[in-house]
């Protein structure tokens, strides 16, 4: 592994008796005293997707995840860079497999449960919008402006997976999703003692309503959610990098530390041996005081030289995020008026009335439009969002850069 010149006591290996008790723990075949155990799984109908043989409680949550249409929308979805049409770049649904990669390398260190791990994981960020945070941004921005309420992916997962689908998934893995938020870095993550759906409902309620305020209080209910969140971090904070010098941001001397790309690789092994050597046998997840200085020293410098860029900025462009305001205002008035041949209705609300109606269940999108509105637009992958703009606003077709390939040869 290359050395990392600013961040030199992180070498990527566990120390013998670490590695030592790694290697007990998988011999044993069991969990840790502190993983979370499948038969602790906590449903809002408890008759349903009982723990069995074949399909454990939280094997169950993964397979449920992956089978709904938001999970496969995640890879027509931005995770960085926005009309950019190169296929080497990294997309959501690929970052959430990375996510899940990391974490469970962490997970099976420490003994935890991996199948709670996986459907976190694969469920973080199914309630993300199109284009990235940029796309986050602008929703929030009109649904703020006209509700007063705060609209953040990880909050939308939730309802995505708990009310939209209403796949009855276990408190633990909602709890993971609401908590993953990884621009929240801590070196030390603790359990939150959550342990009941009405606690958990106050708590979603709360982000609605307070936004950051709530959000940034977060903590999770397992060791498990604790592992997901800070590899979310570990996991985009290289992997960005990579990308942005593939589309042309940076150059592999652009960053202080003089790895460029390669940063990624040694992310991967630096963070994830770090986790572990400080988390082994402990009731919390935490990172050492180097390991926690370079990833906020990394995802700042990866602010600076990225996400905040002029040329990534560029990519969406003011007129671009006005179009977010013109469509949310004109799906509204779609539902005020009952057009049932609006998209809106077409690829919304009807669907998901007849999803829901095979368990007994409605969506109740009358009740306030807003929200529904907003449900629509966040499920968006950034193609179709393109899409509508150009069918529903006939000027748009000029707006949006037409997909191209950039020139040149693709390692």
């Amino acid at each position: 592994m290359q050395t990392n010149r600013l961040a030199p006591l992180l070498t990527g290996r566990l120390s013998d008796e670490a590695a030592a008790r790694v290697r007990e723990q998988r011999a044993s075949g069991t969990l840790s005293h502190y993983a979370t155990s499948d038969l602790a799984a906590i449903r809002r109908d408890d008759e349903r997707d009982q723990d069995s043989a074949l399909r454990p409680a939280f094997v169950r949550d993964t397979e449920k995840i992956l089978h709904i249409p938001a999970y496969n929308r995640l890879n027509g979805k931005t995770q960085v860079f926005s009309f950019r049409p190169n296929d080497d770049l990294c997309r959501r649904g690929l970052h959430e497999q990375l996510v899940g990669r990391v974490a469970r390398d962490i997970g099976r260190a420490l003994g935890l449960n991996l199948d709670l791990i996986e459907a976190i994981a694969l469920g973080h960020d199914l309630g993300h919008t199109p284009f990235g945070h940029v796309g986050e941004k602008c929703l929030n921005d009109v649904f703020h402006e006209r509700t007063g309420r705060w609209f953040f992916h990880n909050v939308q997962s939730v309802r995505v997976l708990d009310r939209l689908y209403g796949r009855n998934l276990s408190l633990q893995t909602l709890d993971g999703v609401i908590c993953h938020n990884g621009e929240f870095e801590q070196q030390r993550l603790e359990t939150s003692g959550l342990t009941n759906f009405d606690t958990f409902d106050r708590v979603v309620a709360g982000c609605w309503e307070t936004g950051e305020y709530a959000i940034g209080r977060l903590r999770p209910m397992t060791l498990e959610g604790c592992v997901v969140r800070v590899s979310d971090i570990i996991a985009y904070v290289g992997k960005d990098r990579q990308d942005a010098i593939r589309a042309g941001i940076c150059d592999e001397d652009s960053f202080d530390d003089g790895l460029g790309g390669a940063y990624n690789a040694w992310a991967l092994s630096a963070f994830v041996a770090d986790v572990v050597e400080n988390s082994l046998g402990k009731d919390r997840i935490a990172l050492s005081v180097e390991g926690f200085a370079e990833l906020r020293r990394a995802k700042r410098e990866n602010y600076q030289k990225i996400y905040r860029s002029a040329e990534v900025n560029g990519d969406f462009s003011r007129e671009v995020g006005e179009y977010f305001h013109r469509l949310y205002e004109h799906e509204l008035d779609a539902l005020a008026e009952g057009d049932e041949g609006s998209a809106v209705f077409q690829h919304h609300v009807l669907p998901l009335q007849r999803h829901l109606g095979h368990y007994g269940r409605e969506y109740d999108w009358e009740t306030d439009p807003d929200q529904t509105v907003c449900d629509f637009i966040s499920a968006m992958t950034d193609d179709y969002f393109v899409a509508i703009c150009q069918e529903t606003f006939p000027e748009a077709r000029s707006l949006f850069p037409r997909r191209r390939y950039f020139d040149g040869v693709r390692a």
